[in-house]
């Protein structure tokens, strides 16, 4: 595969990305809102994994973003079908939920980059926990043992490993299944295709992974349920972020 040329966004470009994908959102609801259940419904399991098991929130973290990407699938295929004049009634689920299948090898090879990463990210979260406690703090009182300040350090430690892994994940992974599903290119290409992308463009795509964060995170507050919109809009997003870096192929 020849190395493509990369465009280069203005500045405000992530923003513009979110309007279309709100756009796209509001033209197939139906579709955005079964994405987004399946999104809240794992934000549930975040929070009962958080109560039970803490020190496994992190790899289940990871596992979020780890099936994110290729949940939002559907919602590329959706996107694109719109994009493209699609039917006279827009896209239909049925066709979201079997999009995998065009590009069923790559995929499955890239999900298992991202599996490697999210074991990593998994065995590290349980190397913070053992290296800072002697036993696990009680549930009763998990989240206010973790805050108190002779545990600073073990804050410090445990958000700077989360966020070198999810820099990692967003990097490889920010366009590459829409290209994958778009191009029906090779696992190692999209990887590569999208960390230079974050590379040329650096300041476009932190502001790009921040705004996801913050929208995510305030998705979350009132019990996750503001992922059943927000969800599926960053996913709708996330494939014009695409289209906007990658030139169309030409015909012929």
């Amino acid at each position: 595969m020849d190395k493509l040329e990369l465009t280069q966004p203005a500045a405000a470009a992530p923003l513009r990305w979110l309007a279309l994908g709100w756009r796209d959102f509001a033209r197939c609801p139906k579709i955005g809102l079964f994405y987004g259940l399946c999104f809240f419904l794992m934000g549930q399991a975040l929070w009962w994994v958080f109560q039970t098991a803490p020190e496994y929130m992190l790899a289940l973290s990871a596992g979020f973003l780890l099936l994110g990407p290729f949940l939002c699938l559907g919602l590329y295929d959706a996107s694109r079908t719109l994009e493209l004049g699609g039917d006279a009634n827009g896209p239909s689920l049925r066709s979201t939920l079997t999009a995998w299948k065009v590009s069923k090898g790559p995929m499955a090879i890239f999900a298992g980059m991202l599996l490697i990463i999210e074991l990593l990210w998994g065995r590290a979260s349980l190397v913070v926990f053992a290296v800072t406690f002697n036993t696990m703090p009680s549930d009763q009182k998990l989240l206010g043992d973790l805050l108190r300040l002779e545990n600073i350090g073990f804050l410090l430690s445990y958000s700077a490993v989360g966020a070198i892994f999810a820099g990692l994940i967003f990097v490889t992974s920010v366009i590459s299944v829409p290209m994958i599903l778009d191009r029906q290119v090779d696992a190692v290409s999209a990887g590569l295709t999208s960390m230079r992308a974050c590379a040329q463009n650096p300041g476009v795509m932190l502001l790009w992974g921040a705004l996801i964060t913050l929208l995510v995170l305030l998705a979350m507050l009132p019990w996750f349920l503001g992922l059943l919109v927000i969800a599926p809009v960053l996913g709708h997003a996330s494939w014009h972020a695409y289209r906007h870096l990658v030139p169309p192929q030409h015909a012929g």
